[in-house]
């Protein structure tokens, strides 16, 4: 059956290839090549048009090399080598434009759709998001006209990623709404070029203000998203098509490249949900070995180093890198003190068997002893957190001569309750060249190991059941510092994604002696977090890029 689109008195159809794709910034060659593939790809399996993502010739986000006119020509080039690829086919791709009014920002977030040879159409962004980890208004200048474009016989309102992001909230961030503008214009179809990073709860939002727009406008959208990670930021895909009933026609998988078609006859069949199932940890899970395989995999490193305490968020990032980069590219170090108990070497010794990752055992006492032996006649006696912090500097010392003598990367173990309350050592165990479980907290680091072993023991049980330690000072505990994880994590979400002063946390029963000291230890402790790693981002406010807070203030205190 055919769809009943009327526009000036025709009836037409159309089959659409979404481009799911995962680009490197900047790699302008790489992304023509892989833009020009799609699209012989497209072509081949009879698309009319293929859609890519925001900034699709660039990579998402460029930030500052927006600065620099050279990128932007760039770009510009890649657009013109695309031209010819049009003869038969919509290319509908996002690169930066210059603007070319004197007044307001150089450039343009900009969608042109080329075809037949030449460009039928561009549409600049208008709503640009400044706030998280999104900057754009720094860098571009706004729509000031809205126009749909006639494409074989379909009138096509193109936005990109925010324009569509006005509804469907309590609180709208803009005074203006591109698509309202974009109505009187009569389009069939909203197309939507996205660049959406991933957070554990985004992929039920998008839907919910896709739908907003579907109710608004009584329009079905396509939405294409990227898939892969651009350092610390992870792009999930997840690219839809929506039909004017608010149905999920087809849902991009997760975390994979991928091209995949529609036919917007489709439509006028009865409509049925095709949404993809979205469990949590499922997709944490799943985004981290995306923002490990692609941080090593875009700079052009290949292994990784890692120290291996017998504690759970070494033996998690163990087991994550070992999926991301194989376990033939991970070296782990067990570096037991005179502290370390014999259960968590032997839990060590066994997650490495499990993995089949390498690993090499190198004890810290004999350079701990002797360096204590030189500090003793200044520090005096005792024993304190000086002689805690030592111990992970030397292991420190340990992990970067393996990673300068080797190449490895070194990766950092903290989580995010630990990088929250400044729970580590400075050039220590906080050091590292990427932290991948720094957007997690201990309690969903303990929930990553469950599913890390849901068909299997990787990760011995005895790491899960045994109360967590530093393992620096005899009998030591996590809890002889911090209240107990399942107390702790539920206050500093509320004060760190929630943004909840302390008296909303204590109106919903927490101690406020408690909370005090905790929010205390967390803005404290930023001199720590603004020199961490890139910290893989799979919530809605990571520490890093997306929280931007003081070193020095008083507020709270």
């Amino acid at each position: 059956m055919a769809i009943v689109l009327p526009l000036q008195g025709k009836y037409m159809r159309m089959k659409i290839a979404l481009a799911q794709i995962n680009i490197t910034i900047g790699d302008f060659e790489g992304t023509a090549r892989k833009i020009k593939q799609y699209v012989q790809q497209a072509r081949n399996g009879g698309a009319r048009l293929v859609i890519f993502p925001e900034l699709s010739i660039t990579g998402y986000p460029p930030r500052d090399f927006l600065e620099f006119e050279d990128f932007v020509q760039q770009a510009g080039a890649v657009l013109e080598q695309l031209k010819p690829l049009s003869r038969d086919i919509g290319i509908l791709v996002g690169l930066p434009t210059p603007n070319p009014q004197p007044e307001g920002k150089d450039l343009h977030n900009t969608a042109v759709l080329l075809y037949q040879g030449k460009e039928l159409h561009r549409q600049h962004k208008t709503l640009l998001p400044t706030y998280d980890i999104f900057d754009e208004y720094r860098y571009f200048e706004p729509a000031a006209s809205w126009n749909t474009v006639e494409f074989e016989g379909l009138r096509l309102a193109v936005t990109i990623c925010e324009d569509l992001w006005n509804l469907g909230n309590e609180n709208p961030l803009y005074t203006i709404n591109p698509m309202a503008k974009l109505m009187s214009r009569k389009p069939d179809i909203i197309i939507n070029l996205s660049a959406s990073p991933f957070d554990y709860r985004h992929a039920h939002e998008r839907i919910r203000v896709l739908r907003a727009n579907v109710q608004a406008y009584d329009l079905p959208i396509v939405y294409v998203n990227y898939a892969g990670a651009q350092t610390d930021l992870i792009f999930d895909g997840g690219s839809l098509v929506i039909d004017k009933e608010g149905n999920i026609r087809k849902e991009l998988p997760f975390f994979e490249e991928k091209l995949d078609f529609f036919d917007t006859d489709e439509f006028s069949l009865p409509g049925q949900d095709n949404e993809r199932p979205k469990e949590k940890i499922s997709l944490i899970h799943d985004a981290l070995i995306t923002g490990i395989r692609d941080y090593f995999g875009k700079i052009g490193f290949r292994t990784a180093i890692l120290g291996l305490s017998g504690g759970l968020d070494s033996a998690v990032t163990a087991a994550l890198a070992a999926r991301a980069l194989g376990p033939g590219n991970i070296t782990a170090l067990l570096m037991p003190s005179e502290f370390s108990s014999e259960s968590s070497v032997s839990d060590a010794k066994a997650l490495v068997r499990n993995l089949g990752i390498n690993a090499e055992t190198l004890p810290i006492t004999p350079v701990f002893d002797p360096t204590m032996d030189v500090l003793r006649p200044y520090l005096g006696p005792g024993f304190d957190v000086t002689e805690e912090n030592i111990q992970p500097r030397i292991r420190m010392i340990y992990l970067m001569a393996f990673s300068n003598r080797f190449g490895h990367v070194l990766l950092n173990t903290s989580n995010k309750s630990e990088l929250a309350v400044g729970y580590g050592t400075l050039y220590g165990d906080l050091a590292g060249g990427l932290s991948v479980l720094g957007d997690v907290y201990k309690t969903q680091v303990y929930e990553l190991a469950r599913y890390i072993n849901r068909n299997e023991e990787i990760i011995p049980q005895n790491i899960l059941d045994k109360p967590p330690s530093a393992e620096l000072r005899p009998g030591q505990k996590d809890t002889d510092t911090l209240p107990p994880y399942d107390v702790l994590d539920p206050i500093l979400h509320l004060y760190i994604e929630e943004r909840k002063s302390p008296s909303d946390i204590i109106e919903q029963g927490y101690d406020a002696a408690l909370v005090r000291r905790i929010l205390r230890m967390v803005n404290r402790n930023e001199f720590k977090r603004y020199q961490l790693a890139p910290v893989l981002r799979v919530s809605p406010k990571a520490f890093g890029m997306g929280r931007r807070m003081p070193i020095v203030a008083k507020y709270l205190e």
